[in-house]
Formats: C-alpha cells, structure tokens, sequence
C-alpha cells in the first residue's frame, strides 16, 4: 500500500480553515479512498472571525460565536493543536510542537508532507516604545477583545470608588494607537458601550472618559476612502473623542502616554493596533521572502519557485492581476484571504490530478467600518454611505461571510436580542484567573503551615 499524499496546512485562521474546507469537498474522493490526507496544524482549536470582534468586545456578539471551532467544520481533516516553527521544503518537513509533546518533555517532531499551504497569518507590529511591552494591550484575538471590555469596565470601578483625582482622571483616560479598522471600530464601540454603562454608575458620567485616537498618518481608514475617512474623524470628534493625526506614541512608561506632539497623558489603558506583520515561521523556512517578510507567491498562489509550495492571505505577496499599475499586490485583508482560499484549493486539488491551474482575479469592491451602533461609514461599488445605512451595510455583509449557518443564525439571534433588551455591563475579569478564589481558600491561614491536617 502507498501512503496517502498528505497536504499539510499551517495555521487555522482564515485561509487555513477556507482552504482546508474545500478541498475536503474538492478532493472527497480521493479522502474516502485514502489516497489523500489533509492535515491542519493550529495553535488554537478554532478559527476567530476577526471583524467581530470590536462588537465582542462592546458586549453585542458573545464571544464564543465570535470563533468557529475547526473539529467540527473540518470533521474530514486531522486537526492538530501546535505550532510550526520551522519548515525545510527541500527535505518535505515541517517541524512542530504541541501539547502532547510540551507535556511529554520531548520537544519538538518532525512531520513530512507532499503538498505545504502556509497561512499562519499575522502578529501584531510593535515598535520599541519604552512601556508598550509593560501597558499595552493587543487587539487581535477574542481573548485580547473580551479582556479589554472587562478592563474598561474594572476602570470605571476604579474611578468610581477612589478618592485619588489622579488615579481617577488615570482610569477614565483610553488611548487608542492606531486609525485603521481595529483601532477605529474597537475605539468606537467601546466608548458606545463606556457611555451607556456610565448611567449605571453614580458619580462617573459619560463626559468624564476620555477617549484619545493617535494615528501616525494624516487620516484614518484609509480603505474607504478620503471623505468618509473624513467624515470618520468628524462623527468621532463629535462624540468627543480626541482624534490626533501625524501623531506618535513615543512612550507608555509608568502609565503616562506621551505622544510626539508633547502631550503626556496619565492612562491606564494603552491599546495597540498599530498595524501588523508577517508571522515569525515565515523567516524559519527556506521559502522566498519579500522585502516585507511576505512569501513571493504567483498569482496562481503557488510559492514562486518552489513546487507544492502555497500560499495566501497575510503570509503571501500575491500580484494583483486587476490593476493597471506594474508590481501591486493584493492588499493582506479578509476580503482576498477568503476568496483567494478558494482558488488555492482548487489549484491544490488540479495540482495533484494533473489539470491546470487558475489565477486568482478580483476586483477590490470596497469597505466598510463600523463607528459604534448605529453608525458606520462604507464605499462599495464607488458608493458612498454613512451613519445608519453604511452600519446596517456593515452588519449584512460580515453576517454573510461569517463561516456556517450555525455561526450566523447565533449572531443574528444575539443582534435581535440585545434591540430588545438593554446592553449587558458585567466585567468578569475573574475569567482570565479562574483559579485565584480557590488558592486562596485552599492557602493555609497564617502561622497554620505546620499544623497537622485532621
């Protein structure tokens, strides 16, 4: 008997999981047979939905339909938890670890495999602020976004029940840094659901946070377009929140946020999203890398140079066959992670029947942003739309693309739900130490260490 030709896929996000979804339709024969096998290597269990999560984080989507658990989407693949940290495409391995061998103490194994699709995605691109590494918090994953709305809630604990003007004016001040869609729509809907949870609290009021957006660039979302960016800061601005343009986070030491522009903001919230880059696996791998560290792919999305190699998404540098100008990529967003998943099974899939591939084309038909409910900004199509119609856009078209009609029948419960009843404000911070309480019940009283146990 031969073995199975194994395709092994590292990484679970958009293009892992899209890509391992349909080639477990496009090669259904060949899985029955046994002739192949697809194998996903992830970190974590699930796929997360990314532009979610800023209403995850507001409290109007639960979390945990937020993700989409990849053992039961891809029940045809072998789903592993680990992580790849380096791969020799010459010898056909990939080196990886996982939580049976962090257990086990053996460190890390090797897996050979025939065909390699890498789409391990993206970090988050930090700068060396003094502080950051210290203050910031992150806006990439549910556990980031649920963290982050139990912080914003704890401070308004903080400044509601201190007597200390500074650690007050210190808790109710939120700096954002960064004015792409992260930074904006985290921004946004935090301070709707900051402002509506205020009215619970006796004497902190909505005009007593302080909300600060620091983007380097001179605008913010740059993907829909000039004048709705412009109209993005002037919604903001007018919701009172400090829009700072050509402005840099230059420190974040002993919580005070200093910008360029010479202010010094005492703060206990620091959120980056300032942009991201290329996972580190990528530099652990002989493939060819661009100068941004992104794999050179064609635009059949095959690792230029490097036969039954893959690549999409924030991991590869695809040439965009639909533009006119010399040499411009596909930009790393969901909108060509997902359809360009598509094409790469498809071409995996005729890959290994022999058939010829197909280039990935497609026309970029726009964005849309979100500025807190009801509110929203969106240039599809060359249409211009803002408040009310560009978010109800923005809704409808994530509800659309969200993985599984199980996934979006929760959502659109959850979005009907939450126009009928007021927004939740609980903060379970407690969730990120589940155990604290029964250490502490379990530590023995003080000077009981050597008593006898009855």
């Amino acid at each position: 008997m031969t073995e199975p030709a194994r395709i092994l896929v590292v990484g679970g996000g958009y293009v892992g999981m899209y890509t391992a979804l349909r080639l477990q339709r496009q090669l259904s024969a060949e899985l029955r047979a046994g002739t192949a096998e697809i194998v996903v290597v992830t970190p974590e269990p699930y796929m997360t939905y990314q532009p979610f999560l800023p209403e995850a984080a507001a409290g109007s989507i639960s979390p945990r339909h937020v993700v989409v658990p990849l053992r039961r989407v891809l029940d045809r693949c072998r789903v592993v938890i680990g992580e790849v940290r380096a791969v020799d495409h010459a010898k056909r391995t990939a080196t990886l670890i996982t939580l049976a061998t962090e257990e086990e103490g053996t460190g890390s194994v090797e897996m050979t495999y025939d065909e390699l699709v890498i789409a391990p995605g993206s970090v988050s691109r930090t700068l060396p602020v003094p502080g950051l590494a210290d203050h910031g918090i992150g806006f990439k994953t549910v556990e980031e976004a649920i963290g982050l709305r139990n912080h914003v809630i704890e401070q308004m604990d903080i400044a509601s029940s201190t007597r200390d003007p500074a650690i007050r004016d210190a808790a109710l001040t939120f700096v954002f840094v960064g004015g792409g869609y992260a930074g904006v729509e985290a921004l946004a809907e935090l301070e709707d659901m900051a402002r509506y949870t205020a009215r619970y609290y006796h004497n902190v009021k909505p005009e007593d946070l302080r909300w600060v957006l620091v983007e380097a660039s001179d605008r913010i979302l740059p993907e829909v377009g000039e004048d709705m960016g412009r109209y993005a800061i002037r919604e903001l601005r007018a919701r009172n929140i400090d829009v700072r343009l050509e402005t840099r986070l230059e420190s974040c030491e002993d919580r005070v946020a200093v910008l360029s522009d010479g202010t010094r903001l005492p703060t206990r919230t620091v959120v980056w999203t300032a942009g991201v880059k290329p996972a580190p696996v990528l530099a652990a791998t002989d493939l060819p890398l661009n100068e941004r560290g992104r794999l050179r792919c064609t635009a059949q999305l095959a690792v230029d140079g490097a036969e039954h190699a893959w690549a999409a998404g924030d991991a590869a540098a695809v040439p965009d066959v639909t533009s006119e100008e010399p040499g411009k990529e596909c930009a790393p967003n969901a909108q060509h992670a997902v359809r360009q998943a598509k094409v790469l099974a498809e071409n995996i899939a005729a890959s290994l029947r022999g058939q010829p591939l197909k280039e990935y084309a497609h026309a970029y038909v726009g964005s849309v942003a979100s500025l807190g409910l009801h509110k929203g900004v969106a240039h599809v199509y060359g249409r211009k739309l803002k408040g009310y119609p560009a978010w109800f856009m923005h809704r409808a078209y994530h509800l659309s693309r969200v993985p599984t009609f199980n996934r979006k029948a929760r959502v659109l419960a959850e979005w009907t739900l939450s126009g009928l009843f007021k927004r939740e404000i609980v903060s379970l911070g407690s969730l990120e130490h589940p155990r604290a309480e029964f250490e502490l019940a379990a530590a023995p009283p003080p000077g009981d260490g050597d008593k006898p146990q009855s």
